[in-house]
């Protein structure tokens, strides 16, 4: 393998240059040429360098796919910028899965992890971060894909304005979140802008043209805009809870075989829609089958979701993202996340606000 620098710990790679056959192997097959998540730090003109996670779920391959694109593009001409390259779970994209049964999330083990800290993925990752933080970093960026019907959205853990105007340049759809412990965009936040791009379902060309796109328009970025962002350039959000199913009920999509929760078969169509109290997410035989949690981790089922008379509807008004009807998805992650619209921050109140995002 050409250009290797180090290898850390057992199980990261740091390269100099692109493995051969990187830029035409499909993600599914990178474990061909990579022995687990690799770090490559390509020069540019501008010698700080934007930092690209891709492929942290081994079933979201758009970043993949965009980075091929973009440095296709640049074969035989100097990046605008340097990019260092994060490639994450190719095991788990070797079988076309969000991550093995035996391995935990990789978005779950950066430094701030709360679960994983004796993971060799944790020490990976923690070596990632070190490695970008003494090399000084523009911007960063993870690329994840959806399994549900979903827009194209940025998740930010500040709102900061260089944050914002980073996020804009991918789509005016924003969700502020205080960020989940041990995820690749919380890690980075307090580094340089960072944010998470949802780019779609996965096997989209338009999804990884819009994800290449971005790309290519934040290495040619020479500095963020001094203007602010106005309240008419963007539709920002907050996410105030998050849903999971516990490991002990039983669901299903649609109904069917017996089970202690029947979702709507078209759950996912709700996303980035505004839902009234009273509406329905599915039927259920037990008294409160679901866990909700808000951002500090309390317990907020109550206030979401009412249950009597085996119909699972909320409480008060509501904006899911991320509603998916595939089954592993929801036991491995979440079955989505509540959100209520954000009024922009001005300037002047931006002080105020700090402390509230700083330890995101």
């Amino acid at each position: 393998m050409s250009g290797l620098f180090k290898s850390l710990s057992f199980m990261l790679t740091v390269l100099e240059t692109l493995p051969n056959r990187f830029l035409t192997t499909p993600a599914r097959e990178l474990y061909r040429l990579l022995p687990g998540p690799t770090l490559i730090h390509l020069a540019g003109r501008r010698a700080t360098p934007l930092f690209v996670s891709a492929l942290l779920h081994g079933n979201e391959d758009s970043g993949v796919v965009a980075l091929q694109s973009v440095l296709l593009n640049h074969a035989h001409r100097p990046l605008p910028r340097a990019l260092s390259i994060l490639v994450g779970n190719v095991a788990a994209a070797r079988e076309g899965l969000r991550r093995l049964d035996h391995q935990p999330d990789y978005n779950r083990v950066w430094p701030g992890t709360d679960r994983h800290a004796d993971a060799p993925e944790h020490a990976a990752m923690s070596e990632v971060h070190r490695r970008m933080q003494a090399r000084g970093l523009f911007a960063s960026i993870d690329i994840h894909n959806n399994t549900g019907i979903n827009p194209h959205y940025c998740v930010v853990n500040r709102l900061d304005q260089p944050v914002l105007q980073l996020a804009l340049l991918f789509s005016r759809t924003v969700v502020w979140f205080r960020g989940l412990p041990g995820s690749q965009t919380t890690a980075f936040s307090p580094l340089c802008p960072a944010l998470t791009v949802e780019c779609g379902k996965p096997g989209s060309p338009a999804n990884e043209e819009h994800a290449a796109r971005f790309i290519e328009a934040c290495l040619h970025l020479a500095q963020f805009p001094v203007h602010d962002v106005h309240e008419h350039d963007i539709d920002l959000y907050h996410t105030v809870a998050t849903v999971r199913v516990p490991s002990a009920i039983s669901f299903d999509f649609g109904g069917g075989a017996p089970a202690d929760i029947h979702f709507d078969e078209q759950l996912d169509h709700m996303n980035f829609r505004h839902l009234d109290p009273g509406s329905a997410f599915g039927t259920t035989r037990r008294e409160f089958p679901l866990d909700v949690r808000d951002e500090s981790g309390r317990d907020v089922a109550a206030e979401f979701f009412d249950c009597s008379g085996g119909v699972i509807r909320l409480r008060r008004a509501s904006t899911p993202a991320m509603l998916t009807l595939d089954a592993r998805a929801v036991r491995q992650d979440c079955l989505c996340y509540l959100m209520e619209r954000l009024p922009l921050p001005q300037r002047e109140s931006e002080a105020a606000a700090r402390p509230l995002c700083a330890s995101l």
